[in-house]
């Protein structure tokens, strides 16, 4: 079958031959219908040889959707045909986090050697791929897969950073979300659907800025040091309740702090190489500012970003390449001329 495929460090994507996966017991084989693209992506590719630990040669795509084919010996709760997408961040299954729901915290998954699809393990950029466990996928109905596959990664990410948040986005709150791509322009439509808050967005982009307008931000500004005065004057002067970064670059970890109100949530998402490094300490960030670097999501949180879709309530801005145009869509990605997510369907 074909695969796209890391193979070597400082490489690009490649479209390769693999042997057909054939699923054991407990595991659940999938048709891929549907795998996204996704800035973690570059970023794993991007790390240099004494920092990698994904493995080579390494099939990408930890955002999938399938049609179950085959199911492993003992396998219960999907049946073969079943419509699903893959929950990424696989855990023990049996720790105090993952006995939570939490199994995107797992505390065993490095020492047991468990890595999620597309960062370790086989992903979803393929013909075909293997789940682990059954407990990992989640039934989309009649869902469009190529809408539903950014959902466990690019809904849920963020559905995940903002629900923490919640408490503090009532009638008159402000919210920032830094970065209006992939993942920036789902919390944008999340924060509208779920929060009474005023979403303010920041990107470098007008086709950004562009997106986050269509999808619900009250006001779309250039990222840039020079927002920082329009968004105190539109909170009188406090700031926002709450700022969201999704690049995760040194410009946008120096600004954020900037965009806060005392006792505000600032949460970085984004993920950039280089080591950026935001600042936190008396004098660097408001009073009682709250500080977090959450990792996607709970099994729990995607079932509820599924039903948000099917409600039609999110939905992920998508463009479509072949498996034979992945290459080029990663190109146009690490460019950045990917506006939303781009999707491969095989």
């Amino acid at each position: 079958m074909k695969a796209v495929q890391y193979r070597e460090i400082g490489g690009r994507p490649e479209v390769v031959e693999v042997e057909d996966p054939q699923p054991g017991p407990g595991q659940v084989l999938l048709d891929v219908t549907a795998a996204g693209l996704c800035h973690s992506d570059e970023y794993v590719m991007g790390l240099p040889e004494e920092e990698y630990v994904y493995g080579l040669p390494l099939t990408l795509g930890h955002e999938g959707a399938g049609t179950v084919a085959a199911l492993g010996e003992g396998v219960t709760g999907v049946e073969v045909g079943d419509s699903v997408v893959v929950y990424g961040p696989w855990g023990c299954g049996r720790c105090v986090r993952c006995s939570a729901g939490q199994e995107n915290y797992c505390e065993r998954a490095a020492e047991l050697g468990i890595a999620p699809p597309g960062l370790g393990a086989p992903g979803a950029m393929a013909e075909r791929m293997l789940v682990d466990d059954a407990r990992h996928l989640v039934p989309i109905g009649d869902l469009d897969p190529v809408a539903a596959a950014p959902l466990t990664d690019a809904g849920l990410t963020p559905y995940h950073a903002i629900k923490r948040s919640l408490p503090k986005l009532g009638a008159g709150s402000t919210a920032v979300v830094i970065g209006v791509g992939g993942l920036g322009h789902v919390a944008v439509q999340i924060l509208s659907a779920l929060s009474g808050a005023r979403v303010v967005a920041l990107d470098i982009g007008d086709d950004k800025l562009e997106l986050a307008r269509r999808v619900g931000a009250a006001e779309a500004l250039k990222s840039s040091p020079e927002a920082v005065e329009p968004v105190k004057e539109m909170t009188r002067g406090r700031g926002a309740d709450v700022v969201l970064d999704f690049v995760g670059a040194q410009a946008t970890l120096d600004l954020a702090p900037q965009l806060v109100r005392v006792g505000g949530d600032l949460t970085v998402v984004g993920i950039t190489a280089g080591a950026p490094t935001l600042k936190v300490g008396f004098g660097t960030v408001p009073f009682e500012v709250s500080t977090l670097v959450p990792y996607w999501g709970s099994r729990d949180e995607l079932v509820e970003v599924v039903e948000l879709a099917q409600r039609g309530q999110i939905s992920v801005h998508t463009e479509r390449f072949s498996l034979d145009e992945a290459p080029e869509a990663y190109r146009r990605l690490h460019e950045g001329s990917l506006t939303g997510r781009g999707v491969v369907v095989p």
